[in-house]
């Protein structure tokens, strides 16, 4: 089985969450649909601009619980070098 940290923005340089999943579709659908997270609903955190993948939930609930504990400037370098223009990578999860 697959599994995916990711992060969710506002828009580009806005509210950041970050959340694992190990499936990245549904679970973005379910943000973009306000079932997400209060947090991801209070704040319109639903734009996918970063994922990486797993192999093992044992690697990505540390990585997730890491990359929360970075400070901004750190998660906005991480998603700058993967996804310069903050897409919206959902569209990319659904052909």
């Amino acid at each position: 089985m697959s599994y995916f940290v990711y992060i969710l923005a506002s828009r580009r340089n806005g509210t950041l969450y970050i959340g694992v999943t190990n499936n990245i579709a549904r679970r973005v659908w379910e943000h973009r649909e306000g079932h997400g997270s209060q947090f991801a609903r209070k704040y319109g955190v639903h734009r996918l601009v970063y994922m990486e993948l797993f192999d093992d939930i044992e690697h990505a609930i540390p990585r997730e619980k890491t990359m929360k504990e970075w400070p901004r400037a750190w998660k906005v370098r991480t998603i700058e070098a993967a996804n310069p223009e903050w897409n919206d990578l959902y569209a990319v999860l659904n052909g």
